[in-house]
């Protein structure tokens, strides 16, 4: 009698999709107004977004310019992959350049080698960098006071997953309860680090903000990289949101710089010759206090998406990652130090003027008894 044959295991599923990667840069004071019809060659376009979820008819976003760049086939850590990179222009003088590289993996350990990626020779990190040179070197033409060295980028790494996750028998499973069934692998992704070395506070904290909308669909948000399972139709609204959260924090980085250097160089200048540098320094920070208004009207605006609801919670849990609350409590408090200093100077000017106003009276008020002394004296 023939063996009754050993049933066959079912092979793990192979985890499919895309790593984005997010690389915000400053690179200049603001854009003009005209618009930009080229960069390296490319055409421009406004960028549009169909939101994927119930949201309200007239759904209101910000909408910056987009340049496509041509799809190169490039070596990947699995072996050739085709690499799409696009270019987004924001009024604000800032670029965000996005990088999408596809896998096919096994298992999530498997990812860790895309956070620190070399698409040939040298690292993607320093290929991005010598792009945003260049698009700084096109759009000369079109910005105002462009930064004289583009400072380091603000990079951030999403993991998109297609949808529906399924169990190792091949079946379609939640995706809240993946993430409760891969937790501690989802941590150690998304912090780079081995898992099994990872504390259960560590992979909690990494973990704590998920979202999500429907039964598939999942967003966990670190603070360096994010976990996205969703279809791949609606990656780019949610890349979107982290996307200009990601450019905010660039922003905020750059303007805490350059307060942190107009009062540093304001306290010198008063130290060192206070009578020749007054004048300058108060017209440099009323200058700043103009800019620093309009910024923030202008940055204000990146985020006003908040017509989808569910974007609005995805803003909200990776603005709590990024601290942007924190950053813009840091600028708001070198404003206030900046309007005191401005205050000061502007008091001690007005006094300055009535010492002389008073002085200049007294010595006419001499003049006039002088004259009329001598007058007497005929």
């Amino acid at each position: 009698m023939d063996a009754t044959p050993e049933p066959i295991a079912a092979a793990n599923p192979r985890l499919k999709g895309e790593v984005v990667f997010l690389f915000a840069f400053d690179i200049a004071y603001e854009m003009h107004r005209e618009p930009v019809r080229e960069v390296l060659g490319q055409p421009v376009v406004q960028f549009s977004l169909d939101a994927g979820r119930r949201s309200p008819k007239h759904l209101l976003f910000h909408q910056p310019a987009v340049v496509q760049m041509p799809v190169q086939e490039r070596p990947g850590p699995g072996g050739k992959v085709r690499v799409r990179t696009s270019i987004k222009l924001l009024s604000i003088g800032a670029i965000s350049i996005s990088v999408r590289v596809p896998f096919e993996v096994d298992r999530l350990e498997d990812l860790v080698a895309f956070h620190d990626l070399h698409l040939g020779d040298a690292p993607l990190q320093d290929e991005v960098r010598r792009l945003a040179e260049d698009i700084r070197k096109s759009l000369a033409p079109h910005i105002a006071r462009p930064i004289e060295e583009l400072a380091n980028e603000e990079a951030y790494t999403v993991f998109c997953l297609h949808s529906p996750v399924l169990t190792d028998a091949g079946a379609p499973l939640r995706a809240e309860a993946w993430l409760e069934n891969h937790r501690r692998a989802i941590a150690a992704l998304l912090t780079q680090e081995s898992g099994t070395r990872l504390s259960r506070q560590e992979i909690l904290e990494s973990t704590s903000r998920s979202l999500s909308y429907y039964e598939d669909d999942l967003l966990v948000v670190d603070w360096d990289a994010a976990l996205l399972v969703d279809q791949p139709s609606d990656f780019a609204e949610t890349i979107h949101i982290l996307e200009l959260a990601n450019l905010q924090l660039a922003e905020l980085e750059a303007y805490d710089r350059l307060l942190d250097a107009v009062l540093e160089r304001s306290y010198r200048d008063l130290g060192e010759n206070p009578l020749r540098r007054r004048a300058d320094v108060l017209r440099e920070l009323r200058e700043l206090r103009i800019d620093m208004a309009r910024f923030n009207d202008e940055l204000s605006n990146l985020s006003k998406f908040f017509g989808d609801w569910h974007l609005a919670r995805v803003y909200e849990a990776v603005a709590l990652r990024f601290h942007l609350a924190d950053w813009h409590r840091a600028v708001d408090e070198k404003l206030a130090t900046m309007g005191e200093l401005h205050q000061l100077l502007k008091s001690d000017q007005g006094n300055r003027w009535m010492m002389i106003l008073e002085v200049t009276i007294v010595l006419l008020f001499i003049i006039d008894l002088a004259i009329l002394f001598l007058g007497a004296r005929h």
